[in-house]
């Protein structure tokens, strides 16, 4: 059976249109293209594992799973596998305080130390806001603590010892300093006040039915990811590091189903009350005006606050650890969460990834630039930051898709030869066009998916890392 198809191409100034043949085959959905981009990231990468899942109105309506889990026994990942959500775990810290506040039962803006007594006076008074928004002034991990997963904690206070004589970086409220060991001490401050261990309080009270609970990796749970790290580029296993020392900071696991549900659940307030969450998200300011943060987001009382590249307000989290590299990120309006998820630590852009295995899944910005798939293109040229690049590229239609492969410049292979993990595969461009267009695509590259636009001069821009911008043109023979 064949079709007719229309395709248009945007050439210099001009609009042709020409009608081809081609068999007939199924056009691909919004999943279908999430898990294509997450099988893309994964083989890009060289990432051992990854999970990525998107919930939107009350339900997950994707939950991707790429690779494997476990290395050596050959143990793909699935929907059930838990990973380790690094600093992502401070979204659940935060919202226990906030629903433990909720309750009348913790205070948010009395000294913890008040709250604490053993704590002591060493430190000018701090506020578990300050500390939720890394503005308390205590310090993030520092030499000492390099050998910090080597021993077991049984509560929080104990691990609250491990810093408890070390100064303070700047006065509570008057510097952002982001802080690890602070939400070690405001998850000990929830633990105390639930009655019991911080883990148990996030399992069963906070979130009771979804797949999070303490770092599961050498639990000996069958459904918990292995730890890997790179080595020259190399895959390795990770030796076994203890998160008792920093729970509320670093040490839960789950699956990104269950991430991107409790990022649903936020929205729907279904753990805390829509005011609570309203009052989570402003951005904090400093004892001289500043806003609290770093890069393009300010802090709230933990939550990651900015806007994507089309101005829709984006709230998110991203962690780093031994073994994991995570995201999550919710757009409140539209009722949708995603979350992202890897088992091994790696150098990347996680907001922009997310945000694009996503897409799928959400309505197309307004302004795309009509363009048709490119496929007759055999070489590339543009610019990557300061830097003129070209090289080889093919295009093809695939379930409908435009799917581009571009080899690596000299100057990208120099760029990104600088992360940790493979760094040498080849760009790819994936449509998100069902029709086979490409106004708009995940750009997939060693870093993460970027967000690729055609542009009214015909040229194709996205935005590799900030301030790294790549420009492409893609030359046609006879156009």
């Amino acid at each position: 059976m064949t079709i007719r198809l229309t395709v248009q191409l945007l050439g210099a100034g001009a609009l042709l249109t020409s009608a081809v043949y081609a068999e007939a085959e199924p056009v691909a959905d919004a999943a279908t293209i999430s898990q294509r981009l997450l099988d893309t990231l994964r083989e890009t990468n060289g990432v051992p594992g990854m999970g990525a899942a998107v919930w939107q109105d009350g339900q997950i309506v994707w939950d991707g799973s790429s690779g494997l889990r476990d290395v050596t026994g050959g143990a793909p990942v699935t929907h059930d596998t838990l990973f380790r959500l690094a600093s992502v775990s401070k979204l659940f810290t935060v919202t226990a305080a906030a629903k433990l506040a909720e309750e009348g039962k913790l205070d948010l803006d009395a000294p913890v130390q008040a709250q604490l007594p053993w704590l002591g006076a060493r430190w000018p008074a701090i506020t578990p806001r300050q500390l939720a928004a890394h503005t308390s002034g205590l310090p993030h991990y520092q030499d000492v603590d390099r050998d910090r997963g080597a021993v077991h904690y049984q509560t929080g206070r104990e691990a609250v010892a491990i810093f408890a004589d070390r100064d303070l970086l700047s006065p509570p409220g008057t510097a952002y300093s982001y802080s690890s060991w602070g939400y070690t001490l405001l998850g000990t401050w929830v633990e105390e006040h639930a009655g019991q261990s911080f883990p148990d309080y996030v399992t069963r009270q906070l979130v009771p039915g979804l797949a999070i609970r303490a770092d599961a990796t050498h639990s000996g749970d069958t459904n918990a990811s292995r730890a890997y790290g790179f080595d020259a580029g190399r895959i390795v296993e990770m030796p076994r590091h203890d998160f008792s020392y920093t729970w509320g900071g670093g040490g839960l696991s789950g699956t990104a189903g269950a991430v991107a549900t409790f990022g649903g659940q936020m929205i729907d307030a279904k753990i805390v009350r829509p005011a609570t969450f309203d009052a989570m998200l402003v951005p904090v300011r400093l004892a001289d005006g500043r806003p609290a943060g770093e890069l393009d987001y300010g802090v709230g009382f933990g939550w990651r606050i900015s806007r994507d590249p089309d101005g829709a307000p984006f709230v998110h989290h991203n962690g780093s650890t031994i073994g994991a590299r995570s995201t999550v990120g919710l757009w409140r309006a539209e009722r949708t969460a995603v979350s992202v998820l890897a088992n091994a630590s790696w150098v990347s852009r996680m907001e922009p990834t997310a945000q694009m295995i996503a897409a799928p899944f959400r309505p197309a910005p307004a302004g795309l630039i009509a363009t048709a798939c490119p496929v007759g293109a055999q070489r590339y040229r543009g610019t990557f930051g300061d830097a003129a690049v070209e090289g080889a590229v093919r295009f093809r239609i695939e379930q409908g898709l435009c799917i581009g492969t571009a080899e690596q410049h000299t100057a990208m292979r120099g760029y990104f030869g600088t992360a940790m993990q493979r760094t040498d595969a080849p760009l790819t461009l994936v449509g998100l066009d069902p029709e086979g267009g490409l106004a708009r695509a995940s750009l997939v590259n060693p870093f993460g998916i970027a967000d690729l636009r055609a542009q009214a001069d015909g040229s194709f821009t996205a935005e590799i890392a900030t301030g790294r911008r790549l420009v492409l043109r893609f030359d046609q023979p006879g156009k």
